[in-house]
């Protein structure tokens, strides 16, 4: 009986070791990239930091081509800098790569089981929530009803400026901020809040950011290991998610209150300070089928409070950072722009800047799509994670790898953007190589700031609204010129986003 067994073992055995080699023959080849050890992946090659991750990302692209294959541990990474691969993934094949990967148990914790629109996977409940910010919060007609809070921003930035105008202490980045998160805080809870109160946000929202980005990739490594290596790491984070809580709770119920009648007086008193539609109240209506028709809980509410901030505060204040620096940089294209403004006010008979008015202001498009091309927010998108395995550009795609793709390597390519590092807003008028460029990437990439495909930032039309009317505001109250020995420098840093090395400083001169 045993002889019988190890026969069968000795013809069994050999013959599924062919057919797994065989199998193994017939796939396409992962893409290329440097040889990888077991645990430590690429690592112990790389000659940089991986906080440069893109200086050398873009080395690797250069030897090996336009898609690379990185390990870190155990994690297969897949960088991408072709705008035609880009687009067969995001777009001809978007289903396949529109998950998002699952991290560690912390950053689980922090996005409570994934509950955002960010992190959450490809499915149902993604779609519910970014259907309710896309059509239910950020439709054309509800984001009419949030103008005046984009007017008060616009005349609290103006004040901020004037007060700093000529001071060489304070980067303009702390005002663009400060502004940017005031009017976030506003369009999420509905509600104006004193200056002291929006700092103790921004701060403690700025800090979380910024420590989640800098010191929790080291939990992708080993993470049954390092969470009690990195015990202190671990409580830091859980830390900032609780103090998120302490501030952002009160104001959710607040708002929930003002949803019943039980608030009814206190709006009518302070009717100036409260605005009649704001992201929390369409998220308290959320029900999620999936899990019983349950609301959102408080913690998935906080969760995507933060979100909201940080997809749309750090994003666009250091957007507006770059814009400012250029026009600063290039006085001929602020010329430029302040004519089309003078003449857009003259012919409306008006003197201050309304929103359908930017529609008539095409330079002012061009300045900024120039700038998001130029310096986009992020060097790469969110990562992608792959549903199910698939081939791009002649090499597998293995299921769940993620994969990451290049925004500015994009924006750069020579192929398609002439003198691409020069900062040129005429690109994008009649007869430049960006007329009609289609930002979204649906009928082909040139450029993705706010990515493509369904994954495609929901904010990004009223991202463009918020740009187009502070840079109009910013530039028809001042001309910004640069200060005597202190060249613009256009150096990049990597934080959250891509921000300027040297943060941007300038002598600001009333026009009137």
């Amino acid at each position: 009986m045993e002889l019988k067994w190890l026969l069968i073992l000795l013809f069994v055995v050999p013959l599924f070791t062919l057919l797994i080699k065989t199998k193994a023959k017939s796939q396409l080849p992962l893409p290329p990239g440097p040889r990888a050890i077991p645990i430590l992946g690429n690592l112990v090659w790389l000659r940089q930091s991986t906080s440069n991750i893109h200086s050398i990302v873009r080395d690797l692209h250069k030897r090996y081509g336009p898609i690379v294959t990185l390990r870190f541990g155990s994690r297969l990474s897949i960088y991408i800098s072709d705008r035609h691969l880009a687009h067969s993934a995001l777009i001809t094949h978007g289903a396949a790569f529109a998950s998002r990967p699952k991290q560690t148990t912390i950053h689980e914790i922090i996005n409570v089981n994934y509950h955002t629109i960010s992190t959450a996977t490809y499915g149902s409940l993604w779609r519910i929530l970014r259907r309710n910010l896309a059509g239910e919060f950020l439709q054309p007609s509800r984001v009419k009803l949030l103008s005046s809070a984009r007017k008060w921003t616009a005349d609290l930035l103006k004040e901020e400026l004037s007060k700093s105008g000529n001071s060489n202490d304070k980067p303009f980045i702390e005002t663009f901020h400060l502004a940017m998160f005031s009017l976030l805080v506003y369009m999420c809870f509905g509600k104006r809040l004193d200056k002291g109160h929006v700092n103790a946000i921004k701060s403690t929202q700025l800090d979380a950011m910024l420590y989640f980005a800098r010191k929790l990739g080291i939990f992708a490594f080993m993470p049954m290991l390092t969470k009690y290596l990195c015990q202190n790491r671990w409580n830091k984070a859980l830390s900032l998610c609780n103090m998120q809580k302490e501030l952002y709770k009160p104001l959710i119920e607040s708002r929930r209150v003002l949803k019943t009648k039980r608030g009814e007086d206190e709006k009518k008193t302070n009717a100036d300070k409260f605005l009649k539609y704001c992201y929390v109240d369409t998220l308290l209506d959320i029900r999620l089928p999936d899990e019983g028709g349950r609301l959102l809980s408080d913690d998935e509410l906080v969760a995507l409070c933060g979100e909201f901030f940080t997809a749309g505060t750090d994003t666009t204040s250091t957007a507006l950072q770059w814009i400012m620096a250029e026009l600063v940089k290039n006085q001929e294209v602020q010329s430029k722009l302040w004519h089309e403004i003078q003449l857009v006010l003259a012919n409306s008979n008006s003197e201050e800047i309304n929103e359908e008015m930017l529609e008539k202001m095409p330079y002012l498009k061009a300045v900024v799509m120039e700038a998001l091309r130029r310096h986009p927010p992020a060097h790469f998108l969110l990562d992608h994670a792959v549903t199910h395995e698939c081939t791009l550009g002649g090499y597998t795609i293995p299921q769940h790898a993620w994969v990451k793709f290049s925004a500015a390597d994009i924006g750069m390519n020579e192929e398609i953007w002439k003198n691409p590092t020069e900062f040129k807003p005429e690109r994008f008028l009649e007869g430049g190589e960006g007329e009609g460029v289609d930002i979204t990437g649906t009928k082909e990439i040139k450029m993705m700031p706010f990515g493509a495909g369904r994954r495609i930032c929901p904010g990004l039309g009223i991202a463009l609204l918020h740009l187009e009317y502070i840079v109009a505001n910013m530039v028809k109250e001042f001309e910004w010129r640069g200060i005597e020995g202190q060249e613009v420098d256009l150096a990049e840093k990597l934080e959250f986003t891509v921000v300027m090395k040297k943060p941007l400083r300038a002598q600001l001169i009333p026009r009137k």
